[in-house]
């Protein structure tokens, strides 16, 4: 069952997921990738991440008992007040489940994939939007609480698919919520060096 837009929900593989490695300048976590369940945005998220469009992004919106925010390319500037409002650039990706091509647009966005219904709960990785229909790109962020008032299956406004979850150092995670910020914007940058994946 999906929403407007969504595609039918891929057969299960036997292949592990992949694993993608966050390595930031405060530590390295790591978390499963729901290629098995959202292929698009599995895909998408893999293929910047291989691309290197990731590295020496900053974190540029952390909020202690929420979430950490991550991925606008604005944000390699960790004061820039575009900050939260980029995308990566329009073009193709191969979706890594079924080898279609897969596109970006309107300023890097993809079609949503509103169907496995995996809950925002701590620790798991979440498509951030604009609110508006097929509006995700690049940015995610990281639960540090459940959150399921934001769930695309959930009766409010907020609509966000969960795309992964972190297997190894959450207490990075929340460590990372609880810095100091201005605006939620940490005080003292917070940067991704890279993103390796693994499994594919």
């Amino acid at each position: 069952m999906g929403c407007a837009g969504s595609s039918p929900a891929p057969a299960k593989s036997d292949k592990p997921n992949p694993v993608a490695t966050f390595e930031t300048s405060l530590g390295t976590f790591k978390a499963d990738i729901y290629l098995d369940r959202v292929p698009r945005t599995a895909s998408n998220f893999i293929d910047l991440a291989q691309s290197g469009f990731y590295n020496g992004i900053h974190f540029h919106r952390v909020i202690p008992g929420f979430m950490n925010q991550f991925g606008c390319p604005y944000a390699k500037d960790a004061n820039s007040n575009r900050a939260g409002t980029g995308g990566p650039p329009d073009g193709e990706f191969t979706n890594l489940a079924t080898g279609a091509a897969e596109k970006r647009f309107n300023g890097g966005n993809i079609k949503d994939e509103n169907i496995s219904k995996d809950t925002n709960k701590p620790g798991s990785l979440s498509m951030a939007n604009t609110g508006q229909k097929d509006s995700g790109g690049s940015q995610f962020f990281i639960n540090v609480n459940n959150n399921s008032n934001l769930d695309w299956f959930s009766s409010g406004p907020s609509k966000h698919p969960v795309f992964g979850q972190v297997t190894e150092s959450y207490d990075l995670c929340v460590k990372i919520s609880k810095v100091p910020t201005t605006n939620d914007n940490p005080k003292t940058p917070i940067m991704m060096k890279s993103i390796t994946i693994s499994g594919v």
